[in-house]
């Protein structure tokens, strides 16, 4: 039976042979990897002395000392591993023509290779092992997990190419390539943070989670230990960011491929967390270590893959297809862009109320006046993040919003802005907002309004908005996370119930406000085929349903009084505007037309306001 499978035309056949030595390298690779994450984790790094590549001075080293046995194991599963990587380079000469990309990717391996090899020579040769606490050592070991990034990578392409999968192109990428750049560039970060941090495990132990709290915030700590309790925001803004960009581009540059890999790289990234959490718990045991690393990898393989099969040239580019109505006239899509038209990306009028909660919960979190630096920052940093949030749902939604009236003058529909135009605005002000809220407040409020804009647009717009009749209760939990952001900008913490009562109320306020207007614009989302329950279960069942969270809405906004946390003015002003709402809810479900659904919709903003 024949090992060759026949490809297009114009590329060699697939040697299923090559393509299985590629992808068992790779996974060798891992295997590497784990081993030298037992060395670093059990101190033997210094198991063979300073000898390079001899251990002890000798070949064969007595391994009773168990961490010579570590060190010489790692140090032969590394040999293996150069020997797979010469294979790999004399297959590619052999079976590819010269200057095919196989060739380039499997040189690119063996080079690599090498440069761990020599990377971790010199660890050795240096004393930058073992119980070794110095920014030397740090810096070895970030320069080294990069190189086994890179090398991972190559690997990846390599096997991905010889499996017969088609050439990338990087041209006419735009955003996308910007975010898949990014992903990884953020994912170096990540991993380098940890490697640190678990460095820090090593030399520094400790009893428990608020012990570890403790010594980093002494004065004059080691930064060893100080980037230990940082690693879990960086963790968590990474995970987030992955997780968009993972949806986005599944979205915007569709295959079979690029859905697999989009939800490879979430449900990946989602274990990661968890095994991360549980590595804290554990006090990372070595064994942990070892997969919280191996998880880390997969997660590097994955997203790598996905960006394999998202710049594949056969793969279309959703962002450059142009979905404007006839009904506009040329003279509409004349003269030149303005910022007003950017501006109207954002939704400038739907952001002012998300950033009132941001303000009354910075009030209530500093007891009085914020830092006014502090509430700038939180105030411009989630305008960027609401304003990325809706521009990048208007380029998701373009197909839609330009077969509905309410939404068929938005610059991208009229092509005032193109799609690729758009799509970049949203990634500049996405990342604009990071960088202005962990800078101007603190990482943990740029992680939760990354988490908001994640949620808002993976969520709700790509998983539930076409889906389900729920997609406003489920997917309206983005709205909640600004009062979360404000506390957290004055706080540095979550840990006032009171920050969680805010989240709560605007939960339960979401649904009887957006079905209210939902009743007003039903036929529109009916022609397009969304599910907003008026269009799908009719006025009685939502004005009912309307009613049920106007009454919920008002039990959790006095649930605060229960635990003592908020004075009599503040319940005396909640009764008033509850009374109003649920009065509101129950004529519109009495007399169920135009006039009390606006009414309905427009109070429902000034009770949150």
């Amino acid at each position: 039976m024949s090992d060759t499978v026949r490809t297009d035309s114009d590329e060699p056949p697939v040697r299923a042979w090559f393509s299985r030595l590629c992808w068992f390298t790779l996974v060798w690779n891992l295997l590497v990897i784990l081993v030298g994450t037992v060395v670093r984790a059990t101190g033997s790094g210094d198991g063979c002395g300073a000898h390079w590549p001899a251990c002890n001075g000798v070949a064969l080293p007595d391994t009773s000392v168990l961490k010579t046995f570590i060190e010489f194991t790692h140090r032969k599963v590394s040999g293996i591993d150069g020997f797979l990587a010469l294979g790999l380079l004399v297959g590619a000469f052999r079976l590819y023509p010269a200057g095919h990309r196989v060739r380039w990717s499997a040189v690119t391996v063996f080079l690599l290779t090498g440069v761990e090899a020599l990377l971790g020579a010199w660890l050795v040769k240096k004393g930058l092992v073992a119980q070794n606490a110095s920014v030397s050592r740090a810096f070895a070991m970030s320069l080294h997990l990069c190189t086994t990034f890179l090398l991972l990578s190559s690997l990846s392409l390599t096997a991905w190419w010889a499996s017969g999968k088609p050439k990338l192109s990087l041209r006419g990428q735009g955003a996308v390539l910007g975010m898949l750049l990014l992903a990884f560039l953020a994912q170096m970060a990540l991993g380098v943070s940890g490697a640190i941090t678990a460095l820090g495990d090593t030399l520094y132990p400790a009893a428990s989670h608020e012990e570890v709290m403790r010594l980093a915030n002494q004065p004059g700590a080691p930064f060893l230990l100080r980037l230990r309790i940082l690693h879990p925001y960086i963790a968590g803004s990474v995970g987030l960011y992955l997780i968009l960009i993972a949806g986005l581009v599944a979205h915007l540059r569709p295959s079979a491929r690029t859905r697999f890999w989009g939800r490879a790289v979430g449900w990946l990234f989602l274990s990661q967390i968890l095994v991360g959490l549980l590595n804290l718990f554990l006090k990372a045991p070595v064994f942990m270590q070892v997969l919280h690393l191996l998880m880390a990898d997969t997660v590097w393989i994955s997203v790598f893959l996905l960006s394999s099969a998202a710049l594949a040239v056969d793969v279309p580019k959703i962002e450059q297809v142009r979905f404007a109505p006839e009904v506009f006239s040329e003279p509409t899509l004349t003269g030149a862009v303005t910022w007003r038209d950017y501006l109207a990306l954002t939704k400038p009028r739907v952001i002012s109320l998300l950033l009132f909660t941001t303000i009354t919960a910075m009030f209530v979190a500093a007891n009085g006046w914020p830092p006014l630096g502090k509430l700038v920052a939180a105030l411009f940093g989630g305008f960027l993040s609401a304003g990325a949030a809706n521009a990048t749902n208007m380029v998701i939604d373009r197909d839609i919003d330009a077969r509905m009236k309410r939404t068929a003058s938005r610059p991208t529909i009229t092509s005032r802005i193109s799609g690729p135009q758009a799509l970049t605005f949203s990634m500049l002000l996405a990342t604009g907002s990071f960088i202005v809220l962990a800078l101007g407040t603190n990482l943990l409020a740029a992680m939760l309004s990354l988490a908001g804009l994640s949620f808002y647009v993976v969520v709700y717009t790509l998983m539930l908005k076409r889906r389900s009749k729920h997609n406003i209760v489920i997917g309206g939990a983005a709205g909640c996370f600004p009062p979360l952001v404000g506390w957290a900008a004055v706080t540095g913490d979550l840990h006032g119930a009171l920050a969680w009562y805010l989240f709560a109320i605007i939960f339960v306020w979401t649904p009887a406000h957006f079905w209210a207007l939902a009743l007003l614009i039903k036929d529109d989302y009916a022609e397009v085929g969304i599910p907003m329950l008026p269009s799908v279960a009719g006025d009685r069942v939502t004005v009912v349903q309307i009613a049920i969270y106007a009454l919920i809405t008002a039990g959790v906004s006095l649930l605060p009084l229960a635990q003592g946390l908020v004075g009599w003015v503040y319940v005396a002003a909640a009764v008033a505007l509850n009374v109003l709402l649920v009065a509101r809810s129950v004529r519109l479900l009495r007399h169920t037309d135009r006039a009390n659904a606006r009414s309905m919709y427009l109070y429902s903003m000034a009770y949150l306001a």
